[in-house]
């Protein structure tokens, strides 16, 4: 599995005012496993945009959307 940022990693850059998208794009790397959430979110198929940030965030979106629906992690990415 590929790695995240760590819950210390991420309040680091809390404090130094990274902004998301330097967040996401700084980041030590995606989990591949992002690419099987699939699904509307704001009227567009996160799967089919083409703009790799626009994406990203789209994921985190719906992925988001899912958890706060009661969908489990496995469900979600299709485990």
């Amino acid at each position: 599995m590929a790695e995240g940022y760590s819950q210390k990693d991420l309040g680091v850059q809390l404090k130094k005012g990274t902004d998301f998208r330097d967040i996401l794009c700084g980041r030590p790397a995606y989990d591949p496993a992002r690419r099987l959430v699939t699904g509307l979110i704001c009227g567009v198929r996160v799967e089919e945009i083409k703009d790799p940030t626009v994406q990203s965030v789209r994921y985190l979106d719906k992925l988001v959307d899912e958890l706060a629906k009661g969908k489990a992690m496995e469900k979600i990415l299709r485990k």
